[in-house]
């Protein structure tokens, strides 16, 4: 991977938090929500091999902020639309995110299933029907590196082929996003309902097309479960063969939305749950220690005269601040990580190859303008032991800070370790 692409993977993340907080304008909200079903589900059924988010998906969520992932530019997940019919010295290697999301099993995870035995325990909880074109992927699957199971097949109950797709992966605590029910224009969604189970777990039902726009009639009726020990459980099925491409076989898809409903909640995934690793960025294990207030209390001190910041979230490692300068506005992207090494993990050893050694003997990376990787994003990164901090032009307003300007927040000594 060449470093410009490095760059990308390691502000994507950045970027998705500070995209989780836009909100469309409302004449926009229903057409982008609509999309944002099509994109939300293609990422469970297309995991990718660092089962993260890839560069054009991610600068899309943050074109559309929580719609990616919610289905709304609301944050709520509970409400119906319509009624459904049922400073550290030592030595630093440690992770992009990229590389982070593979995670570290705790000494208690499950032992590995294989597509098989996910693909048996679907079919065990399908009526009687005929079975074709099944297909299954496990925890031990090294594409996936354990963070997602799925089974794939076609069923047909004596009425016409339907297509199934199951998808099962977990969160980090915290991390899962909870999906709701958006206010769309009639056709797009016949039937949208959120319900929280007696467990605490979150079930979302719909009964919508695979296009809102219907430049196909194809129905895709789906359900989702999300759980407290952070699994998500999604099932989705189509009145056709196929989930494109193919002409309509029924009227309908097969199962109703009860049986939907009692296949994601049937307790045979407890034992593949378990073996499904998180994914994601284990944030709280890269903390410093240090506060979103102490983060915007030392950038205050380190920002140039007359750039103030107006706003700034984030969580334990990224923050998101909204700058101001006179009447400009911009923003800035901060990463404070304590770096988290794994082992044979070569991530951030490749990442800062060529670095510039700074006197104290860490390491610094620049990009942008007058540097070798002219073309991305303004961005001063550096490494002191094991404690990262990476400065770099966020994705709103003007550019209010120059390259060296990002270099001299970076290489603060004002950036320390609390734990």
């Amino acid at each position: 991977m060449s470093e410009p692409d490095r760059f990308e993977d390691d502000l994507l993340y950045a970027l998705t938090r500070t995209g989780e907080g836009f909100r469309p304008d409302q004449a926009d909200q229903p057409g982008m929500v609509a999309g944002g079903y099509q994109r939300g589900r293609r990422r469970w059924r297309h995991r990718s091999a660092a089962a993260v988010v890839g560069g054009a998906a991610a600068l899309a969520l943050v074109g559309t902020g929580a719609v990616y992932l919610t289905g709304s530019a609301s944050p709520s997940g509970a409400g119906t639309v319509a009624a459904a019919p049922a400073a550290s010295t030592g030595a630093g290697t440690g992770l992009t995110p990229a590389s982070a999301g593979a995670g570290t099993p705790s000494p208690t995870a499950a032992a590995a299933v294989t597509g098989d035995e996910v693909l048996s325990t679907f079919k065990a909880l399908l009526p009687k029907g005929g079975i074709t074109e099944a297909s299954g992927r496990g925890t031990d699957d090294p594409q996936t590196k354990g963070t997602f199971a799925s089974a794939e097949l076609v069923f047909d109950d004596g009425a016409g082929k339907s297509r199934l797709m199951l998808g099962v992966q977990k969160h980090r605590p915290g991390q899962g996003q909870d999906r709701s029910c958006p206010e769309l224009k009639p056709g797009q969604l016949d039937a949208c309902s959120v319900t929280t189970l007696a467990d605490g777990s979150k079930l979302y039902l719909s009964e919508g097309y695979e296009y809102p726009d219907h430049r196909a009639d194809t129905k895709e009726w789906m359900a989702s479960l999300t759980g407290p020990d952070g699994r998500e459980i999604n099932l989705s099925e189509w009145n056709s063969p196929q989930e494109k491409g193919a002409p309509d076989s029924r009227p309908n898809p097969p199962l109703t939305l009860d049986q939907l409903k009692a296949i994601v909640t049937d307790k045979s995934w407890d034992r593949i749950v378990a073996a499904v690793k998180p994914d994601g960025v284990d944030d709280a294990a890269q903390s410093t220690g240090l506060s979103l207030q102490d983060r915007q209390a030392t950038l205050a001190k380190l920002l140039p005269a007359g750039v103030t910041v107006t706003k700034a979230d984030g969580n334990e490692v990224f923050t998101n601040v909204q700058l101001r300068q006179g009447g400009t506005s911009g923003s800035l992207v901060l990463r404070v990580q304590k770096l988290v090494q794994q082992p044979g993990d070569k991530a951030t050893e490749k990442l800062f190859e060529g670095a510039t050694v700074l006197p104290e003997g860490g390491l610094l990376k620049l990009y942008g303008p007058g540097t070798s990787d002219s073309k991305a994003m303004p961005m001063a990164d550096v490494l002191r032991g094991d404690l990262r901090v990476m400065a770099a032009q966020g994705p709103t307003g003007k550019p209010l800070l120059s390259l060296d300007q990002l270099k001299a927040i970076a290489t603060s000594p004002e950036w320390t370790l609390k734990r």
